[in-house]
């Protein structure tokens, strides 16, 4: 790898790792920029995308290097994202690396925007060299919520079960706290405060009364907090836990998977965690919309009690949807399995 080569791919090191302080929930993706020197061997300036209706990654790194007094004009902007062409919560960031007279500029892989993409053509019609491709596969992995929503035109959807060795969701009585212990309950609450909103189905809602809140190891409120979605017809009492503290309620008054992920995808909503009962999770899984599982398996044998999953379809082993297994966690006595299709989009 040439010195240059290898600074380049440095200053792209360093932009993922700047990107992966911003925020990963919430409708932006997560993008950091490194601007080098035309000789490659000085850092002008460095930002990252600290969420929706902030500057982006590209525009703070030109601030910070003006706040160096560098001059950018005939720099490299290395950025992990393709800067965007338009103009939404803010400017265009192609237009504003041509005005600091930026020459070149590096990025991992293509914005897939319909309207935020394009930056890439701008910029070389404007004379602009234009690489793309380093780190292609970490950048992708960093935003691939953010990537899948915008290719798949719906949210990327984790389902999330917590059982008994048995596949018990509950005992025959109704009993369901608490199946895993406070390892594995303290782990799903991170995952909560990753993801942008939680669904439930009002059955689950009328029956548990949960928060579905996402609380720090103190038990206090996360500071971000997902929409509470609640599927299904029927009212929720005026005093149930989810009008209370927590993200914003939003009760979707339908059965339809379709209808549901259509509506999310309205609002921005990028990741969904589907905690909630086995009729929904059902649902999402007869619809093929599943794009993970997220396992919690407590040692505990209950031999009766409704399954995670209810029934949706398979009646033979050769058509049940078959996984690969991405990543297991030891989480005091459970454990947890993180699952994806043999085949998907990352």
């Amino acid at each position: 790898m040439g010195t240059t080569q290898a600074a380049v791919d440095d200053a792209m090191r360093r932009a993922l790792d700047l990107a992966r302080r911003g925020p990963a929930h919430g409708p932006n993706p997560r993008v950091g920029c490194v601007i080098l020197a035309p000789d490659h061997t000085t850092v002008l300036g460095e930002g990252w995308h600290r969420g929706a209706g902030t500057p982006h990654a590209e525009i703070a790194a030109l601030a910070d290097a003006t706040a160096r007094g560098h001059d950018t004009h005939g720099a490299t902007a290395v950025v992990t994202l393709e800067p965007c062409n338009h103009t939404g919560r803010t400017g265009p960031c192609a237009q504003a690396l041509l005005d600091a007279g930026i020459t070149h500029v590096v990025h991992a892989i293509p914005d897939p925007g319909a309207t935020s993409g394009g930056g890439a053509d701008a910029l070389r019609a404007a004379g602009v060299t234009v690489t793309s491709g380093t780190r292609a596969d970490e950048a992708l992995q960093l935003v691939h919520h953010w990537h899948h929503a915008l290719t798949t035109g719906r949210p990327w959807v984790t389902l999330k079960t917590a059982t008994t060795l048995d596949g018990r969701v509950a005992a025959a009585d109704g009993t369901s706290r608490w199946i895993t212990g406070p390892q594995a309950r303290a782990h799903a609450h991170t995952v909560r405060a990753d993801v942008d909103a939680i669904a439930v189905t009002t059955g689950t809602a009328l029956a548990d009364d949960p928060a579905l809140t996402a609380r720090a190891a103190d038990g206090s409120l996360a500071a971000h907090q997902p929409v509470r979605v609640v599927v299904g017809h029927r009212n929720l009492p005026a005093g149930a836990r989810l009008h209370g503290p927590g993200g914003e309620l939003l009760h979707l008054r339908t059965h339809d998977v379709t209808a549901v992920l259509a509506e999310l995808q309205a609002r921005e909503v990028r990741p969904l965690l589907v905690e909630g009962g086995p009729a929904l999770a059902a649902a999402f899984l007869a619809a093929g919309v599943v794009d993970e599982v997220h396992a919690y398996v407590a040692p505990v044998i209950l031999g009766e009690g409704p399954a995670a999953v209810a029934p949706f379809g398979v009646s033979t082993i050769a058509a049940a949807p078959r996984w690969r297994t991405v990543a297991t966690h030891r989480l005091g006595d459970d454990v947890l399995v993180v699952a994806g299709p043999t085949s998907q989009e990352h």
